[in-house]
């Protein structure tokens, strides 16, 4: 409210003394009043009046000094008072004693989004088995968030009545007539007990007539099923607490704390589900000594089908934002600053659409252009001396301009595009030729990907539809599926084996969200679908085919998300996520033999900042790190070799590469590892049988002191004085 507090009698007494926004609440059917407001030196404070005493309030406590207005939200049969500014991310919550009077905090939680409003659950939908005492629902910019309180009790498989009182129920004391005439009946109030929730509801005279006159029938009552459709108050069971909002304190990361944490881990597990191995994972930025620096000129502005920039092991190929499509190719073996002069360039001649290195030929840059061209560039030995204007290759057939391209995995010289004409070209390198040609899409293709052995090719396009291509076989998709349903952006990549399709996008409220598909059977739709948050560039996935974990941040972000795909339910395991300092223009990930293996490492990524590009690499914390993880570094694939050649491939055979081992010849598997014995964790009943009395201690403890002063038996210092004679005293 914004008006300062008047008793029954409208007198006017003093509130908060400063004139911005106020809030009044009664704690329930006392005689007593909560007010939230401002101080005369703009402090936000809390205070609770008598109505029988309105000269002075009780209490005043002090709260910050916030310039956002708090929200107050109390429930009596707890005496919980939660607090929250709007614009803040910040709940406070206090208990509150009027006959004291005393307010004393209980905790403070941060949440991830700022508030808008504020909310309470009513009591008959708390989970009281697991002791929840207050649940609160917090509207920020993009959802709506439940935050728990619990108290933790040993056992959670019994009702606890001291913590779960009776409460208002659902059904009104007196009608509306009633209370007119001066009937002052209170609401009934019912258990929390689940055994003995009431199942009676209550439904409005007016909404029955209204459906009744609706309807034209001859009824005389409202049908069950008008109870629960047209009523504005639901019974108990409708009121259920939904699973996904029961967020426990042990469920709950940082923001939804309440009490303390949850008795027991068993407990947890049911609370939390499955957890991944890589929960713990961290992500850091290398020293400045691996940074290149100094990076002028780049070109912030490439398409979103673009990762921004391409790196393989060697060296790193930026787009710069000249005229003329220029591209600096820079050595990763040389970090530092880069002088202030101009460096070797590559002249594209067009702009630059997409860009990738050939995982087979470290030398060789596939550049994609607006001018629909495709141009395959060669780097000489130790990177570039002088700026390059002719490429080695030219390769034409599109009619407009290029989306993506990119290198088949297990063929060599292989490349496939994609065009705003609606195909998608398969490209013979070695001949310079196009091989094949797919047909079937009607609107702009996001974005392209090849399944891990290579046989089949998955697009999605803006047209909301996932297609999944064996080109070999027929320019036509093979399979289609429902696909993101906004129009901003997608991209796709296999996860699990090849077995499944994992596709980011948005919805159609414009939320970032990743979809799991079954790769057979893309008709079916996702297998599970996560929201995310609201952003304009799309989460560029990439997935670790060893660990299973795929990595998902977009340009102008400043957090990487980390969750480990499975196969069976519930699908995203999530992991430790990476935040860095300010929001990166790329982030693309090394080959995996870039790892630094005696570090735990299994992920590392170069991040390109304004004008910066640090190396990050992602490691597991690991106690024997003297030995190889072998349970974290599986065999790898080699993908710096050939299965076969493109011509092969196009022929119909199919190839597997080999996989090689990254454990170095001087660490021991931890597997093999010896057995160590286990510590002692408890003091045998020995220790205790030995143990001494009393007596026994006061006398060693006498006897200790008395050997520090010395042997009572030795004569005194002045027993060896020597006397005068008795005629020397006069």
């Amino acid at each position: 409210m914004d008006r300062e507090p008047g008793d029954a009698a409208g007198e006017s007494v003093p509130g908060h003394e400063n004139n911005k926004d106020s809030r009044l609440l009664w704690m329930g059917s006392s005689d007593c009043l909560i007010s939230v407001g401002f101080s005369q030196m703009r402090e936000r404070e809390v205070k609770l009046w008598d109505v029988r005493q309105f000269s002075r309030a009780m209490l005043t406590v002090a709260l910050d000094t916030s310039p956002g207005a708090a929200i107050p939200l109390y429930d009596a049969d707890t005496g919980l008072l939660v607090l929250a500014g709007k614009g803040e991310n910040l709940l406070y919550c206090f208990e509150a004693a009027p006959a004291q009077p005393a307010l004393t905090q209980v905790t403070q939680c941060r949440t991830e989004g700022s508030t808008r409003g504020l909310a309470a659950v009513p009591r008959l939908a708390l989970d009281v088995m697991a002791c929840e005492v207050l649940r609160i629902l917090q509207l920020t910019d993009t959802a709506l968030v439940p935050v728990s309180y619990l108290v933790p009790r040993k056992s959670i498989q019994d009702f606890h009545e001291d913590l779960f009182p009776d409460c208002a129920g659902m059904l009104p004391a007196a009608s509306a007539q009633a209370w007119w005439a001066g009937d002052s009946q209170q609401v009934g109030r019912v258990s929390l007990h689940p055994a003995r929730r009431p199942t009676e509801t209550f439904t409005s005279p007016v909404i029955a007539c209204t459906q009744l006159q609706a309807a034209n029938t001859g009824n005389t009552g409202p049908t069950d099923a008008d109870r629960s459709e047209g009523s504005g108050y639901s019974s108990p069971s409708s009121l259920a607490s939904p699973g996904s909002a029961a967020t426990s304190l042990s469920a709950s990361t940082g923001p939804s704390s309440g009490f303390a944490s949850s008795p027991s881990q068993k407990s947890l597990q049911c609370i939390l589900g499955p957890s991944s191995r890589f929960r713990h994972a961290q992500g850091r930025v290398l020293h400045r000594d691996t940074h290149l620096t100094n990076l002028r000129g780049l070109s912030l502005t490439t398409p979103g089908e673009c990762d921004g920039f391409c790196a393989n092991h060697q060296r790193v190929a930026l787009p710069l934002l000249s005229a003329g499509g220029q591209i600096a190719v820079l050595e990763l073996s040389k970090p530092g600053r880069l002088p202030d002069t101009a460096v070797p360039t590559i002249q594209n001649g067009a702009a630059v659409a997409d860009l990738s290195w050939d995982p087979f030929d470290p030398r060789r840059l596939a550049v994609a252009g607006e001018d629909a061209k495709i141009r395959l560039w060669r780097i000489p030995e130790g990177g570039l001396r002088e700026t390059l204007q002719e490429p080695e290759a030219v390769l034409r057939g599109h009619t407009e301009k290029i989306y993506s391209i990119r290198f088949h995995p297990v063929a060599s010289d292989l490349l496939v595009s994609s065009s705003y004409d609606m195909t998608v070209r398969i490209w013979e390198l070695s001949a310079g030729r196009e091989a094949l040609c797919l047909q079937g899409h009607t609107d702009q293709i996001f974005s392209l990907s090849w399944s891990p052995d290579g046989k089949k090719l998955a697009t999605v396009s803006k047209d909301g539809r996932l297609r999944l291509y064996e080109p070999r076989r027929s320019p036509k998709p093979e399979q289609e599926g429902p696909g993101p349903e906004g129009g901003r952006g997608a991209r796709l990549v296999w996860v699990c084996g090849g077995d499944y399709l994992l596709v980011s996008g948005f919805d159609s409220r414009s939320e970032r969200r990743i979809l799991l598909y079954r790769a057979q059977a893309l008709p079916d739709g996702p297998l599970s679908v996560l929201g995310f948050d609201v952003a304009p560039s799309t989460l560029l996935p990439f997935y670790d085919e060893d660990t299973g974990v795929v990595f998902l941040t977009g340009k102008g972000d400043t957090r990487v998300f980390l969750y480990e795909v499975t196969p069976e339910p519930p699908y995203f395991l999530e992991c430790n996520s990476f935040t860095s300092n300010e929001p990166h223009k790329g982030f693309v990930f090394l080959p995996k033999t870039a790892c630094e293996v005696r570090e735990v490492e299994f992920a590392r990524a170069l991040r390109l900042g304004q004008s910066t590009l640090e190396p990050v690499a992602f490691h597991v914390p690991r106690v024997k790190k003297e030995y190889f993880q072998d349970d974290i570094y599986p065999p790898t694939r080699v993908w710096w070799e050939p299965a076969l050649s493109g011509s092969t491939w196009l022929a119909g055979k199919d190839g597997q590469q080999r996989r090689a081992s990254m454990r170095p010849a001087d660490m021991t598997p931890v597997s093999e590892a010896p057995k160590e014995a286990p510590a002692r964790k408890f003091i045998p009943a020995s220790v205790y049988l030995e143990e001494k009395s009393d007596e026994q201690k006061k006398e060693e403890l006498l006897n200790a002191m008395v050997a520090r002063l010395g042997n009572r038996d030795d004569p005194l210092p002045q027993d060896s004085f020597e006397g005068v004679d008795e005629d020397e005293w006069d």
